[in-house]
């Protein structure tokens, strides 16, 4: 990966948790914010695979886990992010083949993710809530997140496609 191709993607990243922290507050409900670095996440495994998901999702998880309000470990996020990003990655050739198939991966990885992070803050003992408000936050994110999809995942596709694609590397031969 080039240089300035990494500089667009930290780019995307930065937005991304910018947008969740300080844009998205003013619209929360019952203090749930959409997850926008989740659904950025799942775009980028989407489009470019586990790997690339999977180490996106620990920069964007790790962004989030540190930008105010900061108020639980760090790790967290960058732990789900990790999981979501290479999950949804995996799927990839189903969620590429149609837009509703990107809708419901988001909608899957966002249940992993917030749940996954809801359950890090038990085991860490870390301001863990009651079950049945754990649960109306993790419907909530979903929901949110779902609502969203259809407005950013082209448009995090067609960014995607302006960064372009690094060259794949000629298979080199062995001889017998």
């Amino acid at each position: 990966m080039t240089a300035l191709r990494g500089a667009g993607f930290a780019a995307l990243v930065c937005a991304a948790v910018v947008a969740q922290a300080v844009v998205f507050r003013f619209v929360a409900i019952d203090g749930v914010v959409p997850d926008i670095a989740l659904v950025l996440v799942v775009v980028a495994a989407i489009d470019r695979g586990p790997q690339f998901g999977a180490v996106l999702g620990f920069a964007a998880g790790l962004l989030v886990d540190l930008a105010p309000p900061a108020d639980h470990i760090a790790g967290r996020w960058a732990l789900a992010l990790v999981v979501v990003g290479y999950l949804a990655g995996r799927v990839r050739d189903d969620a590429r083949s149609s837009a509703l198939g990107a809708v419901l991966v988001v909608g899957a990885a966002s249940f992993v993710g917030t749940s996954l992070y809801a359950l890090s803050g038990v085991v860490l003992g870390d301001g863990a809530l009651p079950v049945d408000e754990t649960l109306r936050v993790i419907v909530t994110s979903v929901l949110w997140d779902v609502l969203l999809a259809p407005l950013l995942v082209p448009l995090l596709l067609r960014a995607f496609d302006l960064l372009g694609r690094d060259p794949v590397p000629a298979r080199s031969r062995v001889l017998h």
